[in-house]
């Protein structure tokens, strides 16, 4: 008799007594470790989704998690039959946007001014030499996300895109959110967080074809505590009143002019160079991050005339609202429910995921399903087209109530499992939707705008990428604008990255726009709670009645 071990999609035979570290070698898995199984580095993280029963008791090395996760160099096989499945904490096979479309184009060619240069066999950075070789030259740029990771390889001479990969934020053992991550890092002080995702990236940026030591610089975006965990800073006031990086409260003590960040690769536990600079880029305010401000940079902000708006919904949506002549910036706290968190049968796009569904004249339903496989549970864009549907058929009412007694509407698919929506759900998609509602409500007003004023409305991220327009517009998710006007533009913020990465032109003007950015902090509006409380319903959004301006 034996244990049936699921282990990132492959299956074995297990007996008693041998961990699920020594399975994965077996099964030619690569677990992150810099300890090689002592149980010291505690970056061996998998997340057992069945048979959890069929492990060890945790070990003390294991204190620090909670949950469905363990280490897997001291979890082992403690029962003679059963089933386990189990993943490590990057999965690939999650559908995530590397690329973005439909940005503005600019006249001119982009002038590539790297940092990293080369005279004859030396290679400069910033032109003092750090390194002699013939061999191509090569830059990093990473859009680093709460849920997801993205990377893309550069030849710094030439502009190429040599190679990208894309894989689930390892991060997630720590919470599903900013806040839960800043809570569990100041808990645990030892930088397991960084750890981690640098062991991911070490086994990323191995895996691409070249050699790591060619990389001689790498740029970073992220959210405000995403990149600032990624540096090994302190996020605690990220995470209290009023939500800022320690490099706002320094540059406002004058401690620093800059609010973005240098650190050495080795330092971060990266396999480039040993002289490689790593540059987090500069954050606008609080929990508008570096993220948006490489949006801006992609979008081509600074020499825009146009009255535009950047969106990025996620579990932090960032709002960019303006032109080269005055810029406001928000961020909304929405949370994970869009990204199937806390929903029933929520789950990421992963295969298995329903991301499109549609009610029929009869009733039925019909629905995509990412991957060639039974449906497991909806997405993010499956939720909104199903929200919308269930309206649209009256089925359920704008508070988000069903209209004929029901507690729960379910998807006839065929399943091993059952996939439906509760009420329950509903209600956390509604206060979702209602943090985002009420900040594209706070920042049209204190620009002093309606939603039809902008010329270009920019859905931007994975997750804008695949929305269906017409179905967030019936929901209340984004403001009922004419379709013209809406540009869904997938992964602006690694396009910005890359902008910066290549040239030192461009990374000056990021610095400059972030620095004219205004942010609007939602919390201290006065109609915020209106906002909120009307965007919970799901109803289009509309330009409100004009409020008396906010100084």
């Amino acid at each position: 008799m034996s244990v049936e071990l699921h282990f990132n999609g492959r299956q074995t035979g297990v007996t008693p007594g041998v961990s699920l570290f020594d399975y994965a070698e077996l099964l030619g898995i690569n677990v992150p470790t810099s300890c090689r199984k002592n149980g010291k580095c505690k970056e061996c993280v998998v997340e057992v989704t069945e048979g959890m029963d069929c492990l060890s008791e945790r070990l003390p090395a294991e204190k620090h998690l909670k949950g469905n996760f363990r280490l897997s160099c001291s979890c082992c096989i403690a029962r003679d039959t059963g089933v386990v499945r189990c993943h490590t904490m990057r999965r690939g096979e999650m559908r995530i946007e590397r690329r973005a479309l439909q940005l503005p184009t600019s006249t001119q060619p982009l002038k590539l001014q790297p940092a990293v240069t080369r005279s004859g066999d030396r290679i400069l950075l910033d032109g003092e030499e750090i390194a002699r070789s013939t061999a191509a030259i090569h830059g990093l740029a990473m859009d680093l996300g709460t849920t997801t990771v993205v990377l893309r390889l550069l030849n710094l001479e030439t502009g190429e895109v040599v190679a990208d990969a894309s894989f689930e934020n390892p991060q997630r053992f720590g919470g599903s959110d900013v806040m839960s991550r800043i809570h569990y890092d100041t808990e645990d002080g030892g930088h397991l967080l960084q750890r981690t995702l640098a062991g991911y990236l070490t086994h990323a940026i191995e895996e691409f074809p070249v050699d790591p030591k060619t990389i001689y610089e790498m740029v970073v975006a992220g959210n405000s505590t995403m990149r600032d965990l990624f540096f090994r800073l302190n996020v605690y006031s990220i995470g209290q009143s009023p939500y800022r990086s320690i490099t706002e409260l320094e540059m406002a003590e004058g401690q620093r002019t800059t609010t973005s960040l240098t650190g050495s690769a080795k330092k971060l536990l990266l396999p480039l160079h040993p002289q490689a600079r790593v540059y987090g880029l500069p954050i606008i305010s609080g929990h508008v991050g570096a993220d948006a401000a490489a949006c801006m940079l992609a979008v081509d902000l600074a020499n825009e005339e146009r009255l535009i708006a950047v969106m990025d919904i996620g579990t932090n949506t960032e709002l960019i609202l303006g032109n080269k002549n005055r810029i406001l910036a928000a961020s909304c706290p929405a949370g994970p429910a869009f990204e199937g968190g806390k929903i029933s049968c929520g789950m990421p796009g992963l295969p298995g995921a329903i991301e499109k569904v549609e009610i029929t004249g009869d009733g039925s339903v019909r629905v995509g399903i990412i991957g060639d496989t039974p449906a497991e549970g909806i997405c993010g864009s499956g939720l909104v087209d199903l929200l919308s549907e269930l309206l649209r058929t009256n089925r359920i009412n704008p508070l988000g109530r069903f209209e004929h007694g029901e507690d729960r509407f379910a998807l006839d698919v065929k399943s091993d499992s059952p996939v439906y929506l509760t009420e329950g759900d509903i209600n956390e998609l509604a206060q979702a939707k209602g943090a985002n509602v009420a900040g594209l409500h706070v920042i049209f007003h204190d620009y002093g705008i309606r939603f039809d004023d902008v010329d270009v409305f920019y859905l931007a991220g994975g997750f804008g990428r695949h929305l269906n327009v017409e179905s967030s517009k019936r929901i209340g998710l984004i403001p009922n604008l004419a379709g013209s006007k809406i540009l869904q533009v997938g992964n602006a913020s690694i396009e910005g990255a890359c902008l910066a990465l290549l040239s030192g032109t461009k990374r000056l003007e990021l610095e400059n726009l972030v620095k004219k950015a205004v942010h609007c902090r939602l919390e201290a509006h006065p109609n915020f709670f209106d906002f909120f409380v009307e965007g919970c319903q799901f109803n289009p959004v509309e330009s409100p009645r004009p409020l008396q301006s906010v100084s």
